[in-house]
């Protein structure tokens, strides 16, 4: 792990003061000039509360991240598993802000201080990642996994912009498509969740300048439905349509389900009531329909695939291996290659479940662990 302990000087640091960090895995050969930027993910926090709870955590500071970090799927080095990106420069950005590497304020009660400062925790790494080479990429591809995966719809268009313009830059979203939709009860709990963390965490200045004056909200523009279509740089979609962390905390948040009905259901979908399985049907139309007007996108592509998960990028097992969900014969891997290297174009949508075999169709139990 890389620490950054001289970008502290400029108030770049964790919600604990802590410096921030990044993993560089170099390039070589072909590659040695190519680079791939993941966004770590990890929720968010949008009171002082959660905060506080979260800066003695490694998801609000580097002093309790693990100094080595696997480099599985599109990380790896490998080329029989993954073999688009395995001999780029390879980058996981580490997460300890809170709000998708955007906020920048701080609070202070008179006796301690939390610090939301995301963007120049991204300002510090990209300026320490050009020293390394990074300004004369000839190849990048900007992504991350769930708060990591919103983190890209932020910064696509800012890191295209201090690159070179002959380079060619792209950014993909693995599950960072995060709806703004009711719940099962009727209630909308991920919007007043989002608006208090712009808020806190002073993420407006730090939104698409476009998005914020077409809409009355700044909130809207932390939702990718809506910032999407302000981002110029070419982007890809990989997302389930039935999300499980979406699933367990927005489509049906515990809030919403206070007798536990849905219980059996979110720990495997096969164990879900006919009524149960067409509302979760009605909630993959959503993202659907709030995904129709990208798929006129000319540069755009997308896979969503109906495996009951969140995160497939950074997952050996579901980015590239023998027992990989396919979609038309192609792993995730190779639909995010094709697209990036225009070998095709990619717009896929998987059918409804349960008629995929290719998914396991399970939740893992760190999944289902990370709250809002």
């Amino acid at each position: 792990m890389t620490l950054l302990p001289h970008a502290v000087s400029i108030g770049a640091v964790c919600i604990d003061g802590s410096a921030p960090a990044y993993h560089l895995d170099a390039g070589f050969g072909a590659g040695a000039r190519n680079w791939l930027l993941q966004f770590e993910g990890g929720g968010w926090c949008n009171d002082v509360a959660s905060c506080a709870a979260r800066a003695t955590t490694g998801r609000g500071s580097t002093l309790y991240k693990r100094e080595l970090e696997p480099f599985l799927g599109i990380l790896s080095n490998d080329p029989t598993m993954n073999p688009d990106f395995y001999n780029w420069n390879r980058v996981k950005l580490r997460y300890c802000d809170g709000a998708s590497f955007t906020g920048d304020s701080e609070y202070y009660n008179g006796t301690s201080i939390l610090y939301f400062r995301g963007q120049r925790i991204w300002n510090a790494i990209i300026s320490d990642l050009f020293s390394k080479g990074l300004m004369q990429a000839e190849k990048a591809l900007l992504s991350g996994c769930s708060a990591g995966g919103l983190a890209t719809f932020f910064h696509c268009d800012d890191l295209a912009q201090r690159l070179p313009a002959t380079a060619t830059v792209k950014c993909m979203s693995d599950a960072g498509f995060f709806l703004d939709t009711k719940d099962i009860s009727g209630n909308n709990t991920i919007r007043p969740f989002f608006s208090s963390l712009v808020t806190l965490q002073g993420v407006q200045k730090n939104l698409n300048k476009n998005c914020l004056t077409s809409y009355d909200y700044a909130y809207k523009c932390f939702f990718p439905q809506y910032a999407l279509p302000f981002i110029r740089t070419p982007y890809f979609i990989l997302n389930s349509a039935y999300d499980t962390y979406q699933f367990h905390h927005i489509f049906v948040p515990p809030s919403a389900d206070p007798s536990g009905r849905w219980r059996r259901c979110k720990s495997n979908p096969q164990a879900c009531s006919p009524l149960q399985m067409t509302i979760l049907q009605g909630f993959r139309i959503k993202m659907l329909i709030a995904l129709r007007p990208f798929g006129g996108s000319r540069n755009g592509g997308f896979l969503i695939d109906s495996c009951f998960t969140h995160c497939q990028s950074e997952s050996q097992d579901t980015w590239f291996a023998p027992n990989s969900p396919r979609l038309h014969n192609k792993t995730i891997a190779e639909a995010v290659g094709d697209w990036y290297f225009e070998r095709a174009v990619v717009k896929e949508v998987d059918c409804p479940y349960p008629c995929d075999s290719n998914c396991p169709n399970q939740t893992s139990p760190s999944e289902m662990i990370i709250g809002l």
